[in-house]
């Protein structure tokens, strides 16, 4: 059985979670992404790797639009990300419906982003409050359940200066989780953290992942891609080099460029 926090949504349809097509970004003249077309499943752990610059942080923060694809199309449990259509046009959502949208996606960055003034609990309960107008005490009854859940039960009262890397970036995570997202993000959740605290973000995330939750993670921790992944995307120079199961992938590529990349980090 699901937990609440992990899958308090259900899809609306039994289509894929995420639907790119043909996803074009560019910033002035340099294209950071040249075609995305990729489907992820509800409840699937998608993992995407690649070199630096391939535009892989890029693509993920197109999924909740905090930026705007140049040319294509993104889907959402069957939601157009960003835009509505009439007929043959499509019009930009207000800022307002954009942000009614990014709720159900949750994100966890490099950088925890944590509000350096509130305790771990009052981080995890900010968005709740704020955003959809929760009680403080419904909140904080979630947010005590996520910490605990995240491993950090007795931390609640600590303030993230009083807390590790790895520690902050699981209060992250809590406090994604707190707004009972359908779908989470996660940008090279472990990159800014030391070796020896990167384990227990993961373990985190491998619990998410027998739990349920459908999650698109952009990482270089391939031993996590390889055990927890669902599917693996190989990006480089913003095009898809290839896609198959993270074991498939990472023992066999077929080309040359993923071979290279692989030889590499593995």
């Amino acid at each position: 059985m699901k937990s609440a926090e992990s899958a308090a949504h259900t899809t609306r349809a039994s289509g894929p979670m995420v639907r790119a097509e043909a996803v074009h970004k560019s910033f002035g003249h340099h294209e950071v992404l040249k075609g995305i077309d990729l489907e992820v499943a509800p409840r699937e752990v998608f993992c995407l790797v690649g070199p630096s610059g391939s535009g892989k942080s890029t693509f993920l923060r197109c999924i909740n639009h905090l930026e705007k694809i140049s040319a294509g199309r993104l889907y959402v449990d069957g939601q157009l990300v960003g835009y509505r259509q009439k007929g043959d046009r499509i019009h930009e959502l207000k800022e307002r419906e954009v942000a009614a949208q990014r709720r159900d996606i949750g994100m966890v960055f490099q950088r925890f982003n944590l509000f350096p003034h509130m305790t771990a609990v009052e981080n995890v309960m900010e968005a709740p409050v704020q955003v959809k107008g929760e009680t403080k005490a419904v909140a904080r009854e979630r947010a005590l359940r996520l910490l605990g859940r995240v491993g950090l039960g007795d931390k609640a009262g600590h303030y993230p200066s009083q807390l590790s890397g790895g520690q902050q970036q699981r209060v992250a995570i809590a406090r994604a989780l707190a707004m009972e997202p359908k779908l989470m993000l996660f940008d090279e959740p472990t990159s800014a953290l030391d070796p020896e605290l990167v384990g227990e973000v993961l373990d985190v995330m491998r619990g998410l992942a027998e739990d349920g939750m459908t999650m698109i993670v952009v990482t270089h921790e391939m031993g996590f891609a390889r055990e927890v992944g669902d599917a693996l995307v190989f990006m480089d120079d913003g095009v898809v080099v290839e896609a198959g199961h993270p074991r498939e992938v990472l023992t066999n590529p077929q080309q040359e460029r993923t071979r290279s990349f692989l030889s590499k980090v593995l």
